[in-house]
C-alpha cells in the first residue's frame, strides 16, 4: 500500500488542535501508545490545565512513527528520520537518509525470506521423509 508522503508543511502546520482520544481514535491506537510517544520524546503536547493538547505537528509525527513502526523501523530510527526536518539538511537531508534505511530494510526482508524459503523446503523435505518412513512401517 503506498501512502501520500508527509511534506514539511505538513509537518510544520501549527493549525489545528487535538485530544489524545481523538488522536487516539483516527490512528487506532491506545491512549498509552501515544503517552509512551511523548515520554520517548517524539510527540511534544501542550498543555490545557491537566489535558494534554496534541498540535497538527504532534499528529503528522505521530502518523510517521507508526508508518515507520509498520515499516519495521526502531523507534529511534525513525526519531532520526523525523528529528532531521530540524537540521540544516531539511527535508532533502532527511529524504536520502530514509532512502538509506529503507535499502537497509529492504535488504534484511530479503534475507528474511530467504530463510524462510529454506526453512519451508527443509520441512517439505522432512514431512515427505517422514510419510515416506510412516507409509513403510504400516
Amino acid at each position: 500500500m503506498v501512502e501520500k508522503s508527509v511534506s514539511k508543511d505538513e509537518l510544520e502546520a501549527t493549525s489545528g488542535e487535538f485530544s489524545i482520544s481523538e488522536l487516539a481514535r483516527e490512528f487506532e491506537v491506545t491512549t498509552r501508545a501515544i503517552r509512551f510517544y511523548e515520554d520517548e520524546k517524539l510527540l511534544t503536547p501542550g498543555r490545557n490545565g491537566r489535558q494534554r493538547v496534541y498540535s497538527a505537528r504532534d499528529r503528522v509525527r505521530l502518523k510517521l512513527i507508526l508508518r515507520g513502526k509498520r515499516l519495521g523501523f526502531s523507534l529511534n530510527e525513525v526519531r532520526e528520520i523525523i528529528d532531521m526536518y530540524d537540521l540544516d539538511s531539511g527535508e532533502a537531508g532527511q529524504l536520502r537518509y530514509f532512502l538509506e534505511q529503507i535499502n537497509h530494510r529492504r535488504k534484511s526482508l530479503q534475507q528474511q525470506r530467504d530463510d524462510i524459503d529454506l526453512t519451508l523446503k527443509e520441512l517439505d523435505l522432512i514431512e515427505s521423509e517422514c510419510q515416506q518412513r510412516l507409509t513403510s512401517i504400516k
